[in-house]
């Protein structure tokens, strides 16, 4: 069952099983935040098992361009286009959550992977040849993110 995230109202629906469930909660919360604030959209998420193309999708571009195969589960994902960019996302039990923004059209398109950790989190293994920026937020306490530039073609929907 899909779930419009409340960033004002923080629950933890969805991702119980997180050892760092408030962190990931407010993490995700903040992202619903971005969203509603820069664009007016409701960020919807639904639980991974439901969403297997959008997870398959991600996994996708971090296998092909950097091997990078993540271990934890996945809980939740979200696909949706606004203003001509594709953003897929996957929340993992880890606390881990992995954004792809795709530009679909245009003549310089923006194509990257982003990664956040929760705060609580230990850097996964698969993750520690990359560097992460510390960000603070109100929702979800110190942030850790990194990302890198997609080279490939991915534009096949999810």
């Amino acid at each position: 069952m899909a779930y419009v995230v409340d960033y004002v109202n923080v629950a933890t629906t969805g991702l119980e099983s997180s050892p760092v469930v408030a962190a990931l909660a407010g993490l995700r919360a903040n992202e619903a935040r971005y969203f509603a604030n820069k664009y007016g959209h409701a960020f919807t998420v639904t639980p991974a098992a439901k969403a297997k193309n959008i997870v398959k999708y991600v996994a996708h571009i971090l296998r092909e361009e950097r091997n990078i195969v993540i271990t934890s589960r996945p809980l939740e994902a979200t696909s949706f286009v606004v203003d001509d960019v594709r953003w897929s996302y996957v929340f993992y039990e880890s606390g881990l959550s992995i954004n792809v923004l795709y530009t679909l059209s245009g003549p310089s398109p923006k194509r990257a992977v982003g990664f956040k950790l929760s705060e609580g989190m230990d850097v996964p293994d698969e993750l520690s040849s990359f560097k992460f920026a510390r960000q603070k937020s109100k929702l979800a306490g110190t942030i850790r993110g990194s990302y890198f530039v997609i080279k490939g073609d991915y534009d096949v929907a999810p």
